[in-house]
């Protein structure tokens, strides 16, 4: 089994809205990603304007993907297909947006559920708490190694 990771593309839109809509913890679908403002042609034109999304890929299909708010030093997304969890595909595609953000500022941030399998995996990537957003969600931020 070779997967590979590369820059998404505007092609890869569709499966990566396919992988995010796969998941059961924090699922969405693509109705209620539209109705927050996610929607394939907004997702199409970030991956244009900058570099901002990972896929990870198996057999041609993408089977997971990362993403990053650029401007704001933010870890956006990270999912992977469930059939491909637990086989490291999920940390090197946060690896590479680690990279991408660190780039651009010394700290980044993200936002997840404090009870999910999410923020446990971040925490083992060296992601810390910073606050308790509100009842449920927590922000967690990783500081770029000097």
């Amino acid at each position: 089994m070779t997967i590979i990771t590369r820059t998404a593309q505007p092609s890869d839109v569709d499966s990566i809205f396919d992988v995010r809509t796969s998941v059961t913890e924090n699922h969405l679908s693509r109705e209620e990603m539209r109705l927050i403002g996610i929607t394939e042609s907004a997702v199409a034109d970030m991956i244009e304007q900058s570099q901002c999304a990972w896929v990870a890929i198996l057999n041609d299909n993408v089977i997971g993907f990362s993403m990053i708010l650029p401007d704001e030093g933010c870890l956006f997304a990270a999912f992977v297909l469930p059939e491909y969890e637990g086989r490291g595909i999920g940390r090197r595609l946060v690896e590479l947006a680690e990279h991408e953000l660190f780039k651009h500022h010394e700290t980044a941030w993200l936002e997840t559920d404090k009870n999910s399998r999410a923020a446990q995996f971040y925490m083992q990537l060296g992601w810390v708490k910073k606050k308790n957003i509100d009842g449920t969600d927590i922000r967690l931020e990783k500081s770029r190694d000097v």
